[in-house]
């Protein structure tokens, strides 16, 4: 398998955008449709700063949650902020790459990755690794992007072009921009049983107190892929600038909307034969 490429990188404003687009808009809605129990045994791969990891920790209440995640600066920010909020206990981070992790197979009742199939070059064996990790009926959850969905309205001078420029360098190294869509096909392929999908909803529109952070997030999306756009030679950068500069703008129009969804695909690994 080729090493997988996160285009957006590791800088510390993109982890404010992460761990901001996490506390106040995505996690909320992800336990809700996650349904936790109480109890569970969890695996999440890609935990990243764990904040959904430990959110998830906290709703299985008597359970366990264990995070996977490849990048040391994360995992020891994710340790660290654990700590500071006393919950330090709560989850165990582990270094590793969620295709190379060692784990104890077959244990888990729910294994969930977000954000993270966008990025591997081949996501059916990530999906087959979660399959393999949970027992015999266990969830497996995939949460992804498809960024075809997005549309803001009125438009943001050439913001739909510089946005086309950008799922572009997915294609350049070998990933999917569109893998949203294709969550139930790899729940299938991967040898699980779909049961659900649906999307969680992330836009918003003028008015909206959350609105100002929406827009920061879509424009940080595209801000921190701008070296990889502009050595890919997919936009001029001096027009790139002047988009961006115009999305700023935009954002303070009493009429703009954003419509962007995180797609979200439940499937279960099958139970054993008699």
């Amino acid at each position: 398998m080729t090493e997988s490429t996160y285009i957006h990188g590791t800088a510390p404003e993109e982890q404010r955008r992460l761990s901001l687009l996490n506390d106040v808009l995505l996690n909320p809605a992800s336990l809700h449709e996650i349904g936790l129990q109480g109890s569970e045994r969890i695996i999440d791969f890609g935990s990243g700063l764990g904040q959904f990891t430990r959110a998830m920790a906290r709703a299985a209440s008597h359970g366990k949650a264990v995070g996977i995640e490849r990048n040391e600066e994360q995992l020891a920010l994710a340790r660290r902020l654990a700590a500071e909020d006393g919950e330090a206990e709560l989850v165990e981070f582990r270094q590793g790459d969620v295709l190379g992790a060692e784990l104890e197979w077959g244990t888990y009742d729910l294994a969930h990755t977000r954000f993270v199939l966008e990025h591997v070059p081949d996501p059916l064996r990530v999906v087959k690794t979660m399959v393999r990790a949970v027992r015999p009926g266990g969830r497996v959850i995939l949460a992804d992007d498809d960024h075809d969905v997005l549309r803001m309205w009125p438009e943001s001078p050439g913001f739909a072009e510089l946005w086309r420029a950008y799922m572009r360098t997915y294609d350049r190294i070998g990933n999917d921009p569109f893998i949203g869509r294709r969550l139930v096909q790899l729940l299938h392929e991967a040898g699980a049983q779909p049961v659900r999908n649906t999307w969680i909803f992330f836009g918003g529109c003028a008015g909206m107190e959350i609105f100002p952070t929406l827009a920061a997030n879509m424009r940080g999306v595209v801000w921190s892929a701008r070296d990889a756009i502009l050595s890919m030679g997919l936009f001029e950068e001096t027009a790139f600038d002047v988009v961006m500069s115009e999305a700023e703008l935009w954002a303070a129009r009493k009429d703009a909307a954003i419509w962007f969804s995180m797609a979200w695909a439940e499937g279960r690994r099958p139970q054993l034969s008699s």
